[in-house]
């Protein structure tokens, strides 16, 4: 019986020094092949100490953020350029005041069902719609206002600028799904936020004077309307960190029901009031230029204050944050009562700033722990238009004061309104404990 043939000698094992062969112009060549502990050295990377570039590091973020700066630069132009737009060709800042005022109302009604609506079917189906359906408002505010439409369909026209989605919110809440159970990285987030909403607020207004100066009356609007855009646009696109959907079920609820959610909003009125208040004074007392410092010390504080710990317990720091805001308002008060040069009120109007960023990261770290979680956008939102309001407020009284009392005593206003907001959020949290869900 014939013997079965011998197997085969297996190969050699490969060690992992062991170089690897292939063939390059005809020959077979060999190269050295990295060991698996270099390789694994070769993909690690440290992870960095800084907590802005470790929230920047979140897969996706860096793509969404920068389409959402830059959708949200024009937030701080397109009433700026409107006001000149309308006051250059019309010769009335009446007429421009009451336009914009009119989108600002708008705004404050359409907004909360354009987050409902971005919330039930997604950021990205409802924010290209609805910007674009913005930006058509914006052409049609350009085209009548260039061709000498009648004054009506100036209302109409910025009235429909109200769709403009809440990019900031959407933002928040991606943050919110990229990190849900992560306290120091959403309260990193919300401060990057809240620094990215002042840089905003203090470039877009320069940017839309120096078009409109440079260029022509309507460029602001022009170049506000394609930056909306072209930003929703590329942020919608980054469909890998967007929250899921969550249809509306009979169970569901407005996030007002929510306890504890009309005190917040009344803070936020409060707060927006201390905002509209303090522009519109400081502004008739030294000028415009000067409130781009109330922006950079906010803008710095947030930053800073995006790099400490979170709070144990938020709505204790909401509070401290409140007392401080109360305090540091009382000092360009001080300043212009004293008759203090223009740098020392400078100087009080950056220390004010200081303590607006860190409210606002607070109270919408509140916001976000009192809202569903399939409800953000709405319940953000919600926080925005009643700022929104209180900024429409502000500015009425602190006007008021400066024509029939001078501007020393409309520093009074955002001074009263900042103290108000502390007391609302004292009772409101008087009201939590007794409730028993003073945590948090």
């Amino acid at each position: 019986m014939p013997k079965p043939p011998a197997p085969a000698p297996a190969p050699p094992a490969r060690t992992p020094s062991a170089p690897l062969l292939t063939v390059a112009g005809g020959q077979l060549v060999a190269a050295p092949r990295p060991s698996p502990e270099k390789a694994v050295r070769v993909r690690e990377r440290p992870t960095p100490r800084n907590p802005y570039l470790r929230l920047l590091a979140t897969p996706g973020a860096r793509a969404f953020t920068a389409g959402n700066l830059i959708a949200r630069l024009p937030m701080g132009m397109l009433s700026v350029s409107a006001v000149i737009m309308i006051a250059g060709s019309r010769g009335s800042y009446a007429l421009a005041g009451a336009v914009t005022a009119t989108g600002l109302a708008a705004t404050a009604v359409v907004a909360p069902f354009t987050a409902r609506l971005v919330d039930r079917h997604g950021q990205a189906r409802i924010a290209v719609p609805a910007t674009a359906l913005a930006v058509l408002g914006s052409l049609a505010l350009v085209l009548c206002v260039r061709y000498g439409a009648p004054a009506w369909t100036l209302f109409v026209a910025y009235a429909a600028t109200a769709t403009t989605p809440n990019t900031g919110g959407m933002s928040r809440a991606r943050w919110a799904h990229l990190h849900r159970g992560d306290p120091a990285a959403l309260h990193t987030a919300n401060s990057f936020e809240q620094a990215a909403d002042e840089l905003c607020f203090m470039l877009g207004p320069v940017l839309a004077a120096t078009l409109c100066g440079a260029l022509f009356p309507e460029a602001g609007t022009l170049v506000g309307a394609f930056l909306l855009m072209t930003g929703v646009l590329i942020f919608a696109a980054q469909r890998a960190t967007e929250p899921p959907p969550n249809p509306r079920t009979h169970k569901t609820t407005s996030p007002l029901r929510t306890p504890g959610m009309p005190a917040l909003l009344a803070v936020f009125l409060a707060t927006g009031a201390v905002f509209g208040a303090l522009e519109v004074v400081s502004i008739a007392h030294a000028g415009g230029a000067i409130l781009a410092l109330q922006a950079a010390g906010s803008c710095a504080a947030g930053l800073l204050y995006g790099s400490l710990r979170p709070a144990r317990n938020v709505r204790r720091r909401l509070l401290l944050c409140l007392a401080a805001m109360t305090a540091l308002m009382s000092l360009p008060l001080l300043a212009a009562a004293s008759s203090a040069s223009l740098p020392v009120l400078a100087l009080c109007l950056l220390l004010a700033g200081a303590a607006t960023a860190p409210t606002m990261v607070t109270g919408m770290t509140l916001v976000q722990r009192s809202t569903p979680p399939g409800q953000l956008n709405e319940g953000m939102t919600l926080s925005v238009t009643a700022l929104l309001g209180g900024v429409a407020a502000g500015a009425a009284t602190g006007g008021w004061l400066v024509e029939h009392a001078g501007t020393v005593s409309g520093y009074a206003a955002p001074t009263g309104a900042a103290a108000l907001a502390l007391v609302i959020a004292a009772a409101g949290a008087y009201g939590w404990r007794r409730r028993g869900a003073g945590r948090g």
